[in-house]
């Protein structure tokens, strides 16, 4: 058997605004929407889904929903990821430091999406 990954789907409370997220400020681009319930991202070989979450599993919505998940997204730059950051940073996008690992050949820095969903962004070391 031979599987090739083609879409990661994460459920999500607001469409529109992690639509705001994923294409304005990640530049993502939109393959399919389906009126504030579904939206289809390519992302280089893969594709993102963000699909609404139902009602019965939200709380009382007293607070902001951020999800608490084991996930992580990750994405590939070639641009400097110094700037990069900087320019999440001044989106109001939540940014930790620039990590990286000893005989590792990335930079790494983690953030999170308006809903808690954590990405990283990671560019080959020169």
């Amino acid at each position: 058997m031979k599987l090739n990954f083609d879409t990661l789907i994460i459920f999500v409370q607001d469409i529109d605004k992690l639509k705001s997220f994923y294409v304005d400020i990640l530049k993502l681009e939109v393959l399919e929407e389906y009126q504030s319930e579904w939206l289809l991202l390519a992302s280089g070989n893969c594709k993102i889904g963000l699909h609404k979450i139902g009602d019965q599993y939200l709380g009382d919505g007293a607070t902001p929903f951020k999800f608490d998940n084991n996930t992580k997204v990750i994405f590939e730059v070639e641009e400097d990821i110094h700037q990069l950051r900087a320019d999440l940073l001044s989106e109001q996008v939540a940014m930790k430091e620039i990590t990286t690992f000893d005989n590792y050949d990335y930079l790494l820095c983690d953030g999170a999406d308006p809903e808690g969903n954590v990405f990283q962004i990671k560019q080959r070391k020169k």
